[in-house]
């Protein structure tokens, strides 16, 4: 009986330990949630020094992991193995994101700053009331083209990109909302269109056009671009940007036809588990000096009044980079399709890529 009773103790000391063990763990979790903000985000999407600022003055540590596109982002999102604090979607995924219970309404008592962002990119249709998002950074999709390859003014227009002596010339983007997006804006249409009929129509362009596309790229266009391998890419205006910086040959053209508009936006997604943190992180990069460091790192446009006041005149002053109402009148910002739709999208991007 002895021998039982010390067996027990023995149990009962043992299972002490553990739990003491377990809530020491769990201590030190919680505390480590707290002091950290996990930032998702597009690849060089910030000034690296911009995140030793904001961990130097907030006592917080940054873990930064990226992505290369809103389908994987969204995805390990969903997945949750990670508990993201912000994240950056593009405009059209805000909705879908907010649908599927993936985000955090912003706890406006927590932000501050929201005074410097431009009205025109508040309150937009993907997210009234900017319920779930504040705008990061915005700009154009367009095309780059070398001016001493090709001559002065040789593209103007999305339609130039068919002239068959651009045989295996041109770097395309690699994404299904953009390139048929060309297609469906070359003929007239809507970026959002969702009639089958006219995106086969749309499709078989593109497939014709698969002759001129030397390759389908994302970050590493810019390299080829600066060294001359290519004399056409279709990109980002923050991208041409960087291109033209580097190479005084290149010219950024947004299409006669019209083109997208897009808002990258700052979310909380819906698992984060330092919620101060990423509202702190937010306002942090909302801060007009701070805005005006992060954009001339990145090359996009600000949203932010206040820090295009601190921005050099070349900048704020090119048409390319934040054009005129005139030119903004015949962009088309990315609406959700849906998901039935976006399959659509995706499979005949495939299909079009493996032509």
């Amino acid at each position: 009986m002895r021998k039982i009773s010390y067996y027990l103790l023995a149990i009962a000391v043992t299972v002490l330990a553990l739990f003491a063990c377990k809530q020491k763990l769990s201590s030190e979790v919680t505390g480590r949630a707290k002091s950290e903000v996990v930032v998702f985000n597009w690849g060089d999407y910030i000034d690296p020094s911009l995140i030793k600022q904001f961990e130097k003055e907030y006592g917080y540590h940054v873990v930064y992991e990226t992505f290369d596109s809103n389908e994987s982002m969204i995805t390990k999102i969903r997945q949750g193995g990670t508990h993201y604090d912000v994240a950056v979607p593009s405009e059209y995924k805000v909705p879908e994101m907010a649908k599927a219970n993936l985000l955090r309404p912003i706890d406006y008592s927590k932000i501050k700053g929201m005074q410097y962002i431009d009205k025109r990119f508040l309150d937009m249709p993907f997210d009234p009331k900017n319920k779930y998002s504040i705008p990061y950074f915005w700009g154009t999709l367009g095309i780059v083209y070398n001016s001493k390859q090709l001559g002065e003014g040789a593209i103007k227009r999305w339609a130039d990109l068919w002239k068959p002596e651009y045989k295996d010339s041109i770097l395309m983007i690699d994404g299904a909302r953009e390139m048929l997006g060309i297609g469906l804006q070359r003929r007239g249409y809507s970026l959002n269109e969702c009639n089958s009929e006219i995106l086969d129509r749309v499709e078989g362009d593109l497939k014709g056009l698969m002759t001129n596309i030397k390759a389908l790229l994302a970050d590493e266009m810019k390299m080829y671009m600066i060294q001359g391998e290519a004399p056409i890419a279709v990109t980002f205006s923050g991208e041409a940007g960087v291109m033209l910086e580097e190479n005084p040959d290149l010219r950024y053209v947004i299409p006669e036809e019209g083109t997208n508009i897009w808002v990258d936006n700052l979310v909380i997604p819906k698992s984060a588990k330092n919620i101060q943190g990423a509202h702190d992180f937010i306002s942090f990069l909302m801060r007009p000096e701070v805005a005006a460091q992060n954009a001339r790192y990145i090359t996009y446009s600000t949203p932010n009044t206040a820090a295009l006041k601190l921005l050099p005149k070349s900048i704020t002053e090119d048409k390319n980079s934040y054009p005129d109402a005139e030119a903004i009148k015949r962009m088309e910002i990315y609406k959700n399709i849906g998901k039935k739709k976006t399959i659509e999208y995706n499979e005949r991007f495939l299909e079009i890529k493996m032509h």
